[in-house]
Protein backbone atom coordinates (compact mmCIF):
# COMPACT_ATOMS: atom_id res chain seq x y z
CA UNK A 1 0.00 0.00 0.00
CA UNK A 2 1.53 3.28 -1.15
CA UNK A 3 1.64 6.28 1.09
CA UNK A 4 0.65 9.63 -0.43
CA UNK A 5 2.73 12.69 0.44
CA UNK A 6 0.64 15.55 1.86
CA UNK A 7 0.52 18.68 -0.30
CA UNK A 8 2.73 21.44 1.07
CA UNK A 9 1.44 24.81 -0.19
CA UNK A 10 4.40 26.82 1.11
CA UNK A 11 6.90 24.49 -0.53
CA UNK A 12 4.95 24.53 -3.81
CA UNK A 13 4.84 28.34 -3.86
CA UNK A 14 8.61 28.46 -3.36
CA UNK A 15 9.17 25.93 -6.12
CA UNK A 16 9.57 26.61 -9.82
CA UNK A 17 5.99 25.72 -10.76
CA UNK A 18 4.60 27.83 -7.95
CA UNK A 19 6.69 30.83 -8.96
CA UNK A 20 5.55 30.45 -12.57
CA UNK A 21 1.92 30.30 -11.47
CA UNK A 22 2.32 33.45 -9.34
CA UNK A 23 3.92 35.37 -12.21
CA UNK A 24 1.19 34.28 -14.63
CA UNK A 25 -1.57 35.28 -12.21
CA UNK A 26 0.02 38.66 -11.49
CA UNK A 27 0.52 39.43 -15.17
CA UNK A 28 -3.10 38.47 -15.89
CA UNK A 29 -4.54 40.29 -12.90
CA UNK A 30 -3.64 43.82 -14.02
CA UNK A 31 -5.08 43.70 -17.57
CA UNK A 32 -8.13 41.76 -16.36
CA UNK A 33 -8.75 44.33 -13.64
CA UNK A 34 -8.45 47.17 -16.16
CA UNK A 35 -10.71 45.34 -18.61
CA UNK A 36 -13.37 44.71 -15.99
CA UNK A 37 -13.15 48.26 -14.60
CA UNK A 38 -13.17 50.23 -17.84
CA UNK A 39 -15.02 47.91 -20.25
CA UNK A 40 -17.31 45.27 -18.80
CA UNK A 41 -18.50 47.18 -15.73
CA UNK A 42 -19.41 50.33 -17.75
CA UNK A 43 -21.12 48.15 -20.34
CA UNK A 44 -23.17 46.42 -17.65
CA UNK A 45 -24.16 49.80 -16.24
CA UNK A 46 -25.12 51.06 -19.71
CA UNK A 47 -27.23 47.95 -20.27
CA UNK A 48 -28.97 48.61 -16.96
CA UNK A 49 -29.55 52.28 -17.86
CA UNK A 50 -31.29 51.24 -21.10
CA UNK A 51 -34.30 50.06 -19.05
CA UNK A 52 -34.72 53.39 -17.25
CA UNK A 53 -36.04 56.83 -18.06
CA UNK A 54 -33.28 58.94 -16.57
CA UNK A 55 -30.86 61.81 -16.86
CA UNK A 56 -27.27 61.93 -15.69
CA UNK A 57 -28.42 63.47 -12.42
CA UNK A 58 -31.80 62.96 -10.81
CA UNK A 59 -34.42 60.29 -10.31
CA UNK A 60 -34.68 57.12 -12.39
CA UNK A 61 -37.89 55.48 -13.53
CA UNK A 62 -37.91 51.84 -14.65
CA UNK A 63 -39.77 51.58 -18.00
CA UNK A 64 -38.67 48.16 -19.27
CA UNK A 65 -38.29 47.86 -23.06
CA UNK A 66 -39.87 51.24 -23.87
CA UNK A 67 -36.51 52.79 -24.81
CA UNK A 68 -35.82 50.01 -27.31
CA UNK A 69 -39.27 50.43 -28.84
CA UNK A 70 -38.80 54.22 -29.06
CA UNK A 71 -35.54 53.79 -31.01
CA UNK A 72 -37.48 52.20 -33.87
CA UNK A 73 -40.49 54.50 -33.50
CA UNK A 74 -38.52 57.74 -33.65
CA UNK A 75 -38.01 58.91 -37.22
CA UNK A 76 -34.73 60.69 -36.42
CA UNK A 77 -33.17 57.52 -34.94
CA UNK A 78 -34.31 55.33 -37.82
CA UNK A 79 -33.17 57.86 -40.42
CA UNK A 80 -29.78 58.14 -38.71
CA UNK A 81 -29.45 54.35 -38.80
CA UNK A 82 -30.42 54.34 -42.49
CA UNK A 83 -27.59 56.80 -43.24
CA UNK A 84 -25.16 54.04 -42.27
CA UNK A 85 -25.95 52.44 -45.64
CA UNK A 86 -24.07 55.30 -47.33
CA UNK A 87 -21.02 54.60 -45.21
CA UNK A 88 -21.30 50.84 -45.78
CA UNK A 89 -21.30 51.39 -49.54
CA UNK A 90 -18.31 53.67 -49.05
CA UNK A 91 -16.59 50.91 -47.06
CA UNK A 92 -17.06 48.48 -49.96
CA UNK A 93 -15.56 51.03 -52.39
CA UNK A 94 -12.77 51.68 -49.90
CA UNK A 95 -11.86 47.99 -49.60
CA UNK A 96 -12.10 47.38 -53.35
CA UNK A 97 -9.80 50.34 -54.04
CA UNK A 98 -7.37 49.25 -51.32
CA UNK A 99 -7.33 45.66 -52.61
CA UNK A 100 -6.78 46.77 -56.21
CA UNK A 101 -3.87 49.09 -55.35
CA UNK A 102 -2.39 46.52 -52.95
CA UNK A 103 -2.42 43.88 -55.70
CA UNK A 104 -0.45 46.28 -57.93
CA UNK A 105 1.97 47.60 -55.30
CA UNK A 106 2.69 44.15 -53.81
CA UNK A 107 4.88 43.52 -56.87
CA UNK A 108 7.98 45.51 -57.72
CA UNK A 109 6.72 48.85 -59.03
CA UNK A 110 8.88 51.88 -59.73
CA UNK A 111 8.27 54.40 -56.97
CA UNK A 112 6.07 51.91 -55.10
CA UNK A 113 7.27 52.92 -51.63
CA UNK A 114 6.58 56.59 -52.40
CA UNK A 115 3.01 55.81 -53.46
CA UNK A 116 2.49 53.61 -50.39
CA UNK A 117 3.59 56.45 -48.13
CA UNK A 118 1.38 59.00 -49.89
CA UNK A 119 -1.69 56.76 -49.67
CA UNK A 120 -1.08 55.81 -46.03
CA UNK A 121 -0.40 59.39 -44.88
CA UNK A 122 -4.10 60.46 -44.57
CA UNK A 123 -4.64 57.71 -41.98
CA UNK A 124 -2.08 59.42 -39.73
CA UNK A 125 -3.95 62.74 -39.74
CA UNK A 126 -6.29 63.45 -36.85
CA UNK A 127 -9.97 63.01 -37.74
CA UNK A 128 -10.88 66.50 -36.46
CA UNK A 129 -8.17 68.03 -38.67
CA UNK A 130 -9.47 66.11 -41.67
CA UNK A 131 -12.95 67.43 -40.92
CA UNK A 132 -11.75 71.04 -41.05
CA UNK A 133 -9.69 70.33 -44.21
CA UNK A 134 -12.70 68.96 -46.09
CA UNK A 135 -15.02 71.64 -44.73
CA UNK A 136 -12.83 74.15 -46.54
CA UNK A 137 -12.36 71.77 -49.49
CA UNK A 138 -16.11 71.47 -50.18
CA UNK A 139 -17.00 75.13 -49.57
CA UNK A 140 -18.71 76.75 -52.54
CA UNK A 141 -16.17 78.21 -54.98
CA UNK A 142 -13.14 76.91 -53.12
CA UNK A 143 -10.75 73.99 -53.74
CA UNK A 144 -12.98 71.26 -55.18
CA UNK A 145 -15.05 73.62 -57.31
CA UNK A 146 -11.88 75.31 -58.57
CA UNK A 147 -10.35 71.98 -59.63
CA UNK A 148 -13.57 70.99 -61.44
CA UNK A 149 -13.59 74.34 -63.25
CA UNK A 150 -10.11 73.54 -64.58
CA UNK A 151 -11.70 70.57 -66.35
CA UNK A 152 -14.40 72.72 -67.97
CA UNK A 153 -17.24 72.56 -65.43
CA UNK A 154 -19.22 75.73 -64.82
CA UNK A 155 -19.59 76.83 -61.20
CA UNK A 156 -23.31 77.52 -61.69
CA UNK A 157 -23.86 73.90 -62.75
CA UNK A 158 -22.07 72.40 -59.76
CA UNK A 159 -24.09 71.36 -56.69
CA UNK A 160 -23.58 72.65 -53.18
CA UNK A 161 -21.55 69.72 -51.88
CA UNK A 162 -22.51 70.26 -48.23
CA UNK A 163 -25.92 71.94 -48.50
CA UNK A 164 -27.56 69.79 -51.18
CA UNK A 165 -29.22 66.89 -49.33
CA UNK A 166 -28.97 64.64 -52.39
CA UNK A 167 -25.16 64.77 -52.44
CA UNK A 168 -23.89 65.90 -49.02
CA UNK A 169 -23.79 62.41 -47.47
CA UNK A 170 -21.85 61.09 -50.48
CA UNK A 171 -19.37 63.94 -49.99
CA UNK A 172 -18.91 63.00 -46.34
CA UNK A 173 -18.45 59.32 -47.18
CA UNK A 174 -15.71 60.29 -49.65
CA UNK A 175 -13.72 61.84 -46.79
CA UNK A 176 -13.85 58.54 -44.87
CA UNK A 177 -12.73 56.60 -47.94
CA UNK A 178 -9.82 59.01 -48.44
CA UNK A 179 -8.73 58.66 -44.82
CA UNK A 180 -8.95 54.91 -44.30
CA UNK A 181 -8.25 53.17 -47.62
CA UNK A 182 -4.47 53.64 -47.19
CA UNK A 183 -4.50 51.69 -43.93
CA UNK A 184 -6.47 48.85 -45.56
CA UNK A 185 -4.07 48.86 -48.49
CA UNK A 186 -0.99 48.50 -46.26
CA UNK A 187 -2.58 45.57 -44.41
CA UNK A 188 -3.42 43.89 -47.71
CA UNK A 189 0.12 44.39 -49.03
CA UNK A 190 1.62 42.84 -45.89
CA UNK A 191 -0.62 39.79 -46.27
CA UNK A 192 0.02 39.47 -50.02
CA UNK A 193 3.79 39.56 -49.60
CA UNK A 194 3.59 36.60 -47.22
CA UNK A 195 2.11 34.33 -49.92
CA UNK A 196 4.60 31.69 -51.11
CA UNK A 197 5.93 32.50 -54.61
CA UNK A 198 6.02 28.80 -55.44
CA UNK A 199 2.22 28.83 -55.55
CA UNK A 200 2.30 31.40 -58.34
CA UNK A 201 4.96 29.44 -60.21
CA UNK A 202 2.91 26.24 -59.93
CA UNK A 203 -0.19 28.10 -61.13
CA UNK A 204 1.71 29.46 -64.12
CA UNK A 205 2.74 25.89 -64.99
CA UNK A 206 -0.96 24.98 -64.96
CA UNK A 207 -1.63 27.86 -67.38
CA UNK A 208 -3.35 30.20 -64.91
CA UNK A 209 -3.50 33.87 -65.90
CA UNK A 210 -3.07 36.84 -63.52
CA UNK A 211 -6.78 37.04 -62.68
CA UNK A 212 -6.93 33.31 -61.87
CA UNK A 213 -3.80 33.63 -59.73
CA UNK A 214 -5.42 36.50 -57.84
CA UNK A 215 -8.76 34.70 -57.46
CA UNK A 216 -7.56 31.23 -56.50
CA UNK A 217 -4.21 31.91 -54.79
CA UNK A 218 -3.83 35.47 -53.55
CA UNK A 219 -7.39 36.18 -52.38
CA UNK A 220 -7.93 32.89 -50.47
CA UNK A 221 -4.48 33.29 -48.87
CA UNK A 222 -5.36 36.72 -47.46
CA UNK A 223 -9.02 36.01 -46.65
CA UNK A 224 -8.36 36.48 -42.91
CA UNK A 225 -7.09 40.02 -43.49
CA UNK A 226 -9.93 40.72 -45.93
CA UNK A 227 -12.46 39.60 -43.34
CA UNK A 228 -10.76 41.64 -40.61
CA UNK A 229 -10.73 44.79 -42.76
CA UNK A 230 -14.34 44.26 -43.77
CA UNK A 231 -15.46 43.82 -40.15
CA UNK A 232 -13.54 46.95 -39.10
CA UNK A 233 -14.96 48.91 -42.05
CA UNK A 234 -18.55 47.86 -41.33
CA UNK A 235 -18.09 48.67 -37.65
CA UNK A 236 -16.66 52.06 -38.57
CA UNK A 237 -19.55 52.67 -40.97
CA UNK A 238 -22.13 52.06 -38.27
CA UNK A 239 -20.27 54.29 -35.81
CA UNK A 240 -19.28 57.14 -38.17
CA UNK A 241 -19.01 60.33 -36.15
CA UNK A 242 -16.22 62.76 -37.09
CA UNK A 243 -17.17 63.69 -40.72
CA UNK A 244 -20.79 64.76 -40.03
CA UNK A 245 -20.03 66.21 -36.59
CA UNK A 246 -17.07 68.37 -37.66
CA UNK A 247 -17.77 69.17 -41.31
CA UNK A 248 -21.53 69.65 -40.89
CA UNK A 249 -21.40 71.18 -37.40
CA UNK A 250 -23.19 68.37 -35.63
CA UNK A 251 -25.03 66.67 -38.49
CA UNK A 252 -26.92 69.53 -40.15
CA UNK A 253 -28.87 69.16 -43.41
CA UNK A 254 -29.80 65.53 -42.83
CA UNK A 255 -26.25 64.23 -42.25
CA UNK A 256 -26.59 63.18 -38.60
CA UNK A 257 -25.42 59.56 -38.38
CA UNK A 258 -26.50 57.11 -35.72
CA UNK A 259 -23.54 57.99 -33.52
CA UNK A 260 -24.11 61.74 -33.91
CA UNK A 261 -27.79 61.32 -33.05
CA UNK A 262 -26.91 59.16 -30.04
CA UNK A 263 -24.46 61.85 -28.88
CA UNK A 264 -27.17 64.51 -29.23
CA UNK A 265 -29.78 62.47 -27.34
CA UNK A 266 -27.36 61.60 -24.53
CA UNK A 267 -25.61 64.94 -23.99
CA UNK A 268 -27.99 67.59 -25.36
CA UNK A 269 -31.40 66.11 -24.57
CA UNK A 270 -30.07 64.28 -21.48
CA UNK A 271 -32.03 61.12 -22.36
CA UNK A 272 -29.44 58.71 -21.05
CA UNK A 273 -31.72 55.66 -21.05
CA UNK A 274 -32.71 56.11 -24.69
CA UNK A 275 -29.08 56.69 -25.75
CA UNK A 276 -28.04 53.53 -23.88
CA UNK A 277 -30.70 51.52 -25.71
CA UNK A 278 -29.40 52.92 -29.01
CA UNK A 279 -25.90 51.78 -28.09
CA UNK A 280 -27.09 48.24 -27.28
CA UNK A 281 -29.00 48.04 -30.57
CA UNK A 282 -25.88 49.21 -32.43
CA UNK A 283 -23.86 46.46 -30.74
CA UNK A 284 -26.40 43.83 -31.81
CA UNK A 285 -26.36 45.12 -35.40
CA UNK A 286 -22.54 44.97 -35.50
CA UNK A 287 -22.61 41.44 -34.07
CA UNK A 288 -25.17 40.32 -36.68
CA UNK A 289 -23.15 41.94 -39.48
CA UNK A 290 -20.01 40.15 -38.31
CA UNK A 291 -21.74 36.75 -38.31
CA UNK A 292 -23.19 37.36 -41.78
CA UNK A 293 -19.77 38.37 -43.10
CA UNK A 294 -18.19 35.19 -41.79
CA UNK A 295 -20.91 33.07 -43.42
CA UNK A 296 -20.54 35.01 -46.66
CA UNK A 297 -16.78 34.54 -46.81
CA UNK A 298 -17.11 30.88 -45.92
CA UNK A 299 -19.40 30.44 -48.93
CA UNK A 300 -17.34 32.64 -51.28
CA UNK A 301 -14.00 30.96 -50.59
CA UNK A 302 -15.40 27.43 -50.66
CA UNK A 303 -14.88 27.15 -54.42
CA UNK A 304 -11.41 28.61 -54.08
CA UNK A 305 -10.41 26.03 -51.49
CA UNK A 306 -11.78 23.22 -53.67
CA UNK A 307 -9.85 24.64 -56.60
CA UNK A 308 -6.65 24.66 -54.50
CA UNK A 309 -7.12 20.96 -53.75
CA UNK A 310 -7.80 20.14 -57.40
CA UNK A 311 -4.82 22.21 -58.52
CA UNK A 312 -2.55 20.40 -56.07
CA UNK A 313 -3.76 17.04 -57.40
CA UNK A 314 -3.15 18.17 -60.98
CA UNK A 315 0.36 19.32 -60.10
CA UNK A 316 1.13 15.98 -58.44
CA UNK A 317 -0.09 14.09 -61.52
CA UNK A 318 1.91 16.35 -63.79
CA UNK A 319 5.08 15.87 -61.75
CA UNK A 320 4.49 12.10 -61.68
CA UNK A 321 4.16 12.04 -65.50
CA UNK A 322 7.31 14.13 -65.84
CA UNK A 323 9.26 11.77 -63.55
CA UNK A 324 8.01 8.75 -65.48
CA UNK A 325 9.02 10.36 -68.78
CA UNK A 326 12.52 11.14 -67.46
CA UNK A 327 12.83 7.61 -66.11
CA UNK A 328 11.96 6.11 -69.51
CA UNK A 329 14.56 8.32 -71.17
CA UNK A 330 17.15 7.25 -68.61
Amino acid sequence: MTRTTPFNLRKWLRGRKGQQAIIIVLFMAVPLALLLTFTYFPFAEMFKFSFYKMKYVGEREFIGLKNYIDVFKRDDCFQALWLSVYYMCGAVVQLALALYLAAILSFKVKGGNFFKGCMFFPYLINGIAIGFIFKFFYTRGFVFDTVLQWFGFELENLPYWLKDTSINNVSLVATSVWKYFGNNMVLFIGAMMSVDNELYEAAMLDGANKWQQFKYIMLPSIKTIVMLNLIMSITGSLSAFEPPFVIMSGGANGTATYFVKMHEIAHTSQKVGLASAMAIILLLIIFAATVLQKLFFKYVFKDGEDEDVNAAKRREKKLAREKARLKRRG
